[in-house]
Order: structure tokens, then sequence, then C-alpha cells
């Protein structure tokens, strides 16, 4: 008789309180740029170079401190001048526009200064962008690294992450990665981010209408609280460079998920209630952040006039 299989938990809700409960790190008064956090951003094509600027400007919004992108040679520059806050790396490129592995050791100098990579938004070239993903991936180990759009598909490879890594697919992205069909993911999606967590070593955020974020011991989150407004181009980039910035800042990788993924929400709520639930797009989500952050971050006591002594 085979043993019983123990009951995985139920899925926590993200919620507020919850989040009040994992507070982000926060810089001291005396904190200069580089204890805030160096996130660098490798990202975007000749197609997508927007990809890069959306990942790049949210993980600063975020509360990093410093921003390096690595980003296709053809577009570098377009991005230095959109990003005047970002030190810009242009990186040779594939025939079809993707990032050339042999370039890929340029970013190694940068391994013992960055706390977080966000990789992957905007790429082309899957197959042999796949090359550069692998080789860059071990100089980052003690990085917390989030995969993106392309940069996921590494885990086709089947071997587990030895290092701190998010993923944040959508249901599409999901079969593409474990060959199932996109109905079967949606069909039950925590099961799908559960079971792509533990295979792949990662924290797995699988996006949606409800979002499941899923640690590879099982425990998961539920949110709930995504609109339409947010099913937009360039709003998953977003979400990427948001909790990369979040990571870069210190989170551990499941509160810098669950963080990102309520900041993202509550920023596109911030806009539907502001121009309308459709139409807003990616680019304003992450001017929303910073006073979202501050309204959850920690209460301080409210300030009392001083008494006047006694005559």
């Amino acid at each position: 008789m085979a043993p019983a299989t123990q009951p995985k938990p139920r899925p926590r809700a993200l919620t507020e309180a919850l989040l009040r409960r994992w507070p982000l790190p926060q810089p001291g008064d005396d904190a200069d740029k580089e204890t805030r956090g160096h996130v660098l951003v490798v990202a975007g094509s000749y197609e997508m170079p927007g990809a890069a600027l959306l990942a790049a400007v949210a993980a600063l919004r975020a509360g990093a401190g410093k921003l390096t992108v690595a980003a296709p040679e053809r577009v570098a520059q377009g991005l230095a001048l959109a990003i005047p806050e970002a030190r810009v790396m242009g990186l040779a490129e594939t025939r079809a526009g993707g990032f050339a592995a042999r370039d890929c050791d340029r970013l190694g100098p940068l391994s013992e200064r960055v706390s977080a990579v966000v990789l992957g938004p905007g790429m082309l070239d899957e197959a042999r962008s796949m090359a550069f993903v692998r080789e860059m991936l071990p100089l980052f180990r003690q990085s917390t690294v989030v995969l993106d759009a392309f940069a996921m598909s590494v885990v086709r490879d089947a071997m587990p992450f030895d290092q701190p890594v998010v993923m944040t697919p959508h249901a599409g992205e999901m079969a593409h990665l474990t060959g199932a069909t996109k109905e079967a993911v949606l069909a039950q999606p925590l099961e799908a981010a559960r079971a792509g967590a533990q295979r792949w070593g990662a924290c797995v955020a699988l996006k949606g209408s409800v979002t499941h974020i899923a640690q590879p011991d099982g425990t998961s989150l539920r949110f709930g609280g995504g609109s339409p407004g947010l099913a937009t181009s360039g709003s998953g980039d977003t979400l990427a460079g948001l909790i990369g910035g979040l990571a870069a800042r210190g989170a551990e990788p499941l509160h810098a998920c669950a963080w990102g993924v309520w900041l993202h929400a509550r920023a596109g709520a911030a806009l539907a209630q502001d121009q309308g639930t459709l139409g807003y797009l990616a680019r304003e989500l992450s001017a929303q952040v910073p006073a979202l952050i501050h309204a959850l971050g920690p209460r301080t006591p409210r300030a009392t006039r001083p008494t006047r002594a006694p005559r």
C-alpha cells in the first residue's frame, strides 16, 4: 500500500495585512545609493527597446539606489538618453537581434556589486539568447535574478536553479515552458505554479486575473486584486522591474514578488480610478509606486505641538 501523501497547505491571501508583516528593508538616514541596492536590467531588442525602459524605470521607482541597463547595441544609446539615471551598456547582438553569448563576460565585473538582476523583458531570438542566459546566471549566483519573457526558457534544460530566482510567466508562457496546453494551465493555475516552482527551484508568480505565487516547498499566495487594464503591452515588463528593484533593496525573493504583484495591481487600480478601467499605459504604472510604498510603510507617530511652559 502506497504511503499517503501530505496535503499541501492552502494558499494564503496576499493582503495589505500580510505585507505589513513583511516590511521592506528601509535605508538609514545616512544611506547612499550603493546601500539602497544596485539592480542590473538586461533587456530589450531593436523591436522592443521599450521593454528595457519600462523594467528599468520600475526598478528605480521601487526604491533601488543604482541602475545599470545592458541592452543590444542598436538601442543602447537611445535608452541612455531616455534613462539619464542609468549606466547603459551596449552588448553584441545575434543576427536575429538577441543577446550574443560571447559578450556575456563584459557583465562579470558587476557581479560583486549587483544585488538583483532583471533578465529577459523584450528579448528576441529565443534559441540563441538561451546561450547568453546560461552563461550569465553563474556570474550572478549571489544576486536575486528575476527571469521574464524568453529568458525563462532556460528552465527547459530541466535543471533546477541553485541560486535565488523569481519567474513571472503568464498562462501562455507557462504552457510553453512545461509543454502543457494553455487551457490546462488556466484550469489549474495553482497546481501549475506549484509544480513549476518545485521543478525549477524558483519562486513562480503565475500571472492572471488571479495571480498565484508559489515556492519550491509548496507554500503559496493567492492574489485576486488585478484589473482588466493591467492586461496591456508592457505591463509584465513593469512588474519584472518592480520585483527586481524590491529585491535589490534587500527583500527576499518571496517578499519582493508579493510586494511587486500588490504594487503593480494597486498602481493599476489608482490609474483606473483616475482615467477609467481601460486605456491607461504601462509606462504610467511606475509613477504610482513610491506613494503606495510610503502609504504601506512603517507608521510614524504624528508630531505633537510643544506645550508652553507655565508662566
